[in-house]
């Protein structure tokens, strides 16, 4: 149950490690040649089944060390091709992000895998990965399009260029990643500009990545070298925390050690343009001392007067992990609508239609659109029994617009926030003013 913050929220926070930098450099750190030392490397749940795969795969990997950035992994890279073949089945839980990208990898190598996940992974489609892969060279089988998928790689997998029909990182990372162990040199031309935390991190593990505007290439037959590595706070988190802030009279967070990556900061962006205060302080580049790093600093978020604003297609890709909160957000005062969002009713559940039918029991005035939603904040919110539909995002968005109304809130599968953030309601109640 979530109790009003009628005094606002107020305190400093540092958000657990970013979940799609944790992924990307625990897979990387697989494939290099040495010892790696991965810092800050996510608590959350989804990254937990990407180490725990790579451990199948025959990856030496030792947690030795946890703070409050999150976990220290150090993890013996096997070098380029050279994972062995499961015992058994890989389970990738609820991880979209550890079935896609490692489906990359394992297309590159010469042996059968079965790849499955909870009941909502195995609803969640991956033909958008299947298709390129398979014109590399791999077979891969599934229940049409949907895991479990059976991957039968090779050595010999084929370079392409390719333009996926839906933008999406996880897609470029899995043909990118195929394309690392091809003969020549891989393509993908992006409808829309998406994260680079991938040509970032493989950067930062030594492999040269040319970027000409939507189009990004790499050359196969590139060995990665051993990095340590510093994973920075996670921005999709650290949301939660800035849109309680914009929303409540009386509040003042602060973000410490979060990543500012420009492909993840429309978040920002969007907060502004609806009335926050934000400031974005002490940015400096977090990884090996070079400058291919991810850029992180200190986020601070006071309430302000909270406007209209759009959300259009084109600006989707760069808040696609934050629009149930943004919903959140418009519910305190504000008014908001999205389109060009329908790649959310494909995510852990739709979360078009489940955040409509949580904000609406907890009374607020918001239209379900075939490609998003349209929320008018007239009146408080006033609480209700709402269900997260084991979606860990749309758990912490209800938590957040709860902070709003008139009386408590029930979440049903509020402990679906430990997917991304186990220590979400933890920090919500220290932060209450």
């Amino acid at each position: 149950m979530v109790q009003p913050a009628p005094r606002g929220m107020r305190g400093h926070v540092r958000p657990p490690g970013d979940k799609a930098i944790s992924h990307r450099y625990a897979l990387l750190a697989a494939l290099a040649d040495g010892q790696s030392e991965i810092r800050g490397y996510s608590t959350g749940g989804d990254c937990a089944s990407t180490v725990r795969c790579l451990r199948t795969l025959g990856v030496t990997i030792s947690e030795t060390g946890r703070d409050a950035s999150g976990l220290t992994l150090t993890i013996m890279g096997r070098g380029l091709g050279g994972l062995s073949a499961p015992t058994g089945v890989l389970d990738a839980g609820n991880s979209g992000t550890t079935m896609r990208m490692l489906a990359g990898i394992l297309s590159a190598h010469a042996f059968s895998t079965t790849m499955t996940g909870d009941d909502s992974l195995q609803r969640r489609p991956m033909r958008r990965v299947i298709v390129p892969l398979e014109r590399m060279g791999a077979r891969i089988g599934s229940e049409d399009g949907r895991p479990p998928l059976s991957i039968q790689g090779t050595t010999s997998i084929q370079p392409i260029e390719f333009a996926p029909e839906v933008a999406s990182a996880q897609v470029k990372t899995a043909v990118i990643l195929a394309g690392l162990h091809a003969n020549g040199t891989t393509t993908v031309h992006e409808p829309l500009a998406t994260r680079d935390h991938t040509e970032r991190a493989l950067q930062a593990f030594g492999v040269r990545v040319e970027v000409r505007g939507r189009s990004v290439s790499v050359r196969g037959g590139q060995r990665l070298t051993a990095r340590n590595l510093d994973v920075p706070g996670d921005i999709s988190s650290a949301a939660f925390w800035m849109v309680a802030a914009a929303s409540l009279p009386g509040s003042e967070i602060v973000i410490e050690s979060v990543g500012v990556n420009p492909t993840r900061t429309g978040i920002i962006d969007v907060l502004r343009r609806m009335g926050a205060d934000l400031q974005v302080d002490g940015v400096q580049i977090s990884g090996n001392g070079s400058n291919v790093g991810e850029p992180i600093g200190t986020i601070r978020v006071r309430h302000g007067h909270l406007g209209a604003t759009v959300i259009d297609p084109a600006e989707v890709p760069g808040v696609i992990d934050e629009l149930p909160v943004l919903g959140a957000l418009a519910t305190h005062g504000g008014e908001l609508r999205v389109t060009g969002a329908q790649e959310l009713r494909v995510k852990e559940s739709d979360r078009i239609s489940a955040l409509a039918d949580g904000l609406r029991r907890m009374g607020a005035d918001i239209d379900e659109l075939p490609d998003g939603f349209h929320v008018r904040g007239r009146q408080r919110l006033r609480g209700g029994d709402v269900d997260a539909r084991n979606d860990h995002r749309l758990a912490m968005a209800f938590a957040v617009a709860a902070l709003g109304a008139s009386g408590p809130t029930v979440i049903h599968d509020a402990g679906a926030a430990a997917v991304s953030y186990p220590e979400f309601f933890s920090v919500l109640e220290s932060l209450r003013a």
